[in-house]
Formats: C-alpha cells, structure tokens, sequence
C-alpha cells in the first residue's frame, strides 16, 4: 500500500538524519517541511454520496445529514444573528454563508462574504444588546482571525455582505502552526489562540503558543495564558463560564506520547509546553535543571489518545437533548499524520460530572470517517469544528471532504 511505501521511505529518511545529537534536535524541533508532506499526502477523498444521507455512524435516535457540500477547508462555523451560518474556508482564504431560508436542514447556496484573506480561521459575530434588537443587528461585527491580524468587519445580516472597518491587532506570523482562533470572554475581552512556531522549542515571541487577551477599547493583546502548543479551538463551559481548549501534544517521541489535551485555561495559567507534557512530565529534550518548572504548570483536566488531533470541542445543551448526554464534551478528532497506525477520525463524548470532571474513557459518538483498519488515504473525511445547538442538533465541519454534516435527534414516533 502507498502508506507502506511511504513508512519505508520515511523511515530512511529518519535513518540517515539521525547520525548525531544535531540531526535528532533539528529533527524534533522543526520536523522538515518536505517530510510532513510526504507522510501527509493523501488521494483524493471519495465523494459524498447523492442525496441527504451523510455516510457517517451516529448514535441511536439521531440521523446524520449532509447540511453543505463544495466548501473546501471548512473549518469554523458561527452563526450570525438571523442563525444563518458563517464558515471560515481557510485553504482558500474565505468566510463563506450558508443559509438554510426554507429550514429544511440543507443549505440553499453558498455566498461569498469574504475572499482573498490570509489563512482566515477563527470567526466571531459580536451584537451590541441594547434591547433595541433591530438596531443591535444593524451594529454587528463580524471578526476575522487571519494568521496574522484580527479583523473587524460591520456585517449585515439581511444581505450577508461585510465591510472592513479596522485591523484590531497584529498576530506573530512566520513557521509552524498558523490557525488562529476566537472567543469572546464573559469580562468582554476577546481571546485568540495562537500556536507554537515548532514542534517543540524555546519561543523567541512571547505571543505564540498562547491564548491571548485582546482588550477591543484599547486594541491591546497580552498573554491570558501560555505554554498552550496548539489550542486550535475554544468554547466556555455553559455552567461554570470557565474557558476550555483543546491543545495537540508534540511529535516524534512515539505512537502513544505525549497525549493530546483538553485544558480548563485560567488567566495567568502555565500548561507546560516545551518542557512538559501529559501531567507534568518533565521533557528529557531539554537540559537539567529545568524538571522543577513542571511542578508549577497546570496539567491536563481531560488526557486525550497521542496524536488524535483533537480540535473543536463543544458542550452538549439541555433543550431537546438526551438526560444522560447534557452537558457532556464533544470533541472532534481530526485524525493523526505522523503514527504508526491511524488514530482519531471521529467525533467523542466525554461523560462529565456535575463539576465537569470526566467519568470514564472517551465515547465513540460519531464515526465512519475512516474504516477500522483502513490507510489515511481511503478517509471521507476529518472532522473539524463542531456546533452544538438546542433542539438535538450538532454541526460539523469537514476540511478534508469539504463538507458541513448535521446531526439531528429524531423525534419518538
């Protein structure tokens, strides 16, 4: 099979680099950018089928759908203040609507409200709450997380036309991890995650591998908190108003290390990274000396399986959902590159208590992205993004088949 090919070719590769202490960092620092392409190249995905039906796996009483289809790179979903959705195509530098005017669970078209951004991802509607609600709608603003600026839009709502207003703040550009995402905090302030320039390695930029805090009055960013590699996405716990991110663990320390994260992130916070890892497991890549810095970081609230890349996280509402699934964790597992055999592809359920802590392992929730035993290359998909609703209805988006799915609970007949 291709990926035996490539393994073997890889493996080489890694054979001849590792003559020495230098080829090794300059390995797990920066793995080389022709290699992560190697092992990452993937066929074509097999096209969705005909019809409404999504080729996935879900639990009993829900049906799965396809809501979109021929949006490539989908990645963040928002909906704007008439619920019409707003979706980041980053690959192809878009922020694109998909209204859904006859509620039949099916996008009616794709309209292009943004184009020719720079690897647009995070994507936040912010409304005025006035009490007047038309006049708040008229005063929305749509921001735009490029790689290296936020951006503020006045967007319409009735017409699903932005216009620019101001470059809110820069963000640090250059290599490694360029997604960067939004949420607004409880206090007003706007968070923006902005990941590692490497695998693992000292930052020179105090602002990458943070979450920032962008005060909008003021335009000014400073660090909510750091030693976060790769907090792609973020959502507030609807009970507490605690901030919760995913966080993705470095490479080339084996299939099953480090674990991939969920984090509760608390201003101020340290969560380890470069020299920790997992429940502040000092990195043995870094000099003595510095094992006593683990002791003062925040380890994981939820350990996740190594190189699942996790990323989008969303809490399951009350209205119109199971008891027993209320208030539970969704987390998308965009799937590995860089492991023996494949893991993630799938979206999970983490069972939490009443103080949000995890009981037991992650559920499978939705499945058939990737067939068990199957190479990266025959997946349909990777999930992404995901927005839980009331009524029992989850989205989620498909970077890889250019696709938003719709999981909707059935009504008893």
């Amino acid at each position: 099979m291709r990926r035996s090919i490539i393994a073997i070719l890889a493996g080489g590769i890694l054979v001849l680099l590792a003559g020495g202490f230098f080829a090794y960092d300059y390995l797990k620092e920066k793995p080389p950018s022709f290699l992560i392409k190697l092992l990452t190249a993937t066929d074509e995905p097999p096209p969705l089928p005909e019809g409404d039906q999504a080729p996935l796996t879900v639990p009993e009483g829900f049906a799965a759908t396809i809501f979109a289809r021929d949006v490539p790179g989908a990645r963040v979903m928002a909906l704007d203040p008439k619920g019409t959705m707003l979706v980041s195509l980053t690959a192809g530098g878009k922020v694109v609507a998909l209204p859904d005017l006859d509620g039949d669970g099916t996008a009616d078209r794709t309209i292009t409200v943004l184009e020719n951004l720079s690897q647009p991802h995070g994507l936040l509607v912010h409304c005025p709450d006035t009490g007047n609600a038309s006049a708040d709608q008229d005063a929305c603003v749509l921001y735009v997380a490029e790689t290296g600026a936020l951006k503020a839009y006045a967007y319409d709502a009735d017409t699903n036309t932005a216009r620019y207003q101001e470059t809110v703040t820069a963000f640090p550009t250059g290599e490694g991890h360029f997604t960067r995402t939004l949420l607004m905090h409880p206090d007003g302030r706007l968070l923006a995650s902005v990941g590692s320039s490497c695998n693992v390695c000292v930052e020179k930029n105090a602002h990458r591998a943070t979450v920032l805090a962008i005060d909008l009055a003021s335009k000014q960013a400073s660090v909510f908190a750091s030693g976060l590699r790769n907090t792609v996405f973020m959502t507030l716990n609807p009970v507490t108003g605690d901030v919760w991110g995913t966080d993705n663990g470095r490479d080339v320390i084996g299939d099953d290390t480090p674990p991939d994260e969920v984090n509760i992130i608390r201003e101020g916070g340290n969560y380890g990274w470069p020299y920790c890892y997992a429940d502040r497991v000092y990195d043995t890549d870094f000099k003595e000396g510095t094992e006593a810095m683990c002791a003062a970081t925040i380890p994981p609230h939820i350990s996740l399986p190594a190189h699942s890349a996790a990323l989008g996280l969303a809490f399951i509402p009350e209205e119109g959902w199971r008891e027993e699934f209320r208030h539970d964790l969704l987390v998308a597992f965009h799937g590995s590159w860089n492991r023996s055999t494949p893991t993630g592809y799938k979206v999970v359920r983490v069972n939490l208590d009443d103080q949000g802590n995890p009981q037991g392992e992650p559920a499978d929730f939705i499945t058939g992205f990737l067939a068990p035993g199957a190479d990266e290359d025959e997946a349909i998909g990777r999930p992404v993004g995901l927005l839980a609703q009331p009524g029992g209805l989850l989205y989620v988006s498909d970077d890889r088949a250019g696709a938003i799915y719709r999981i909707a609970a059935q009504s008893p007949e």
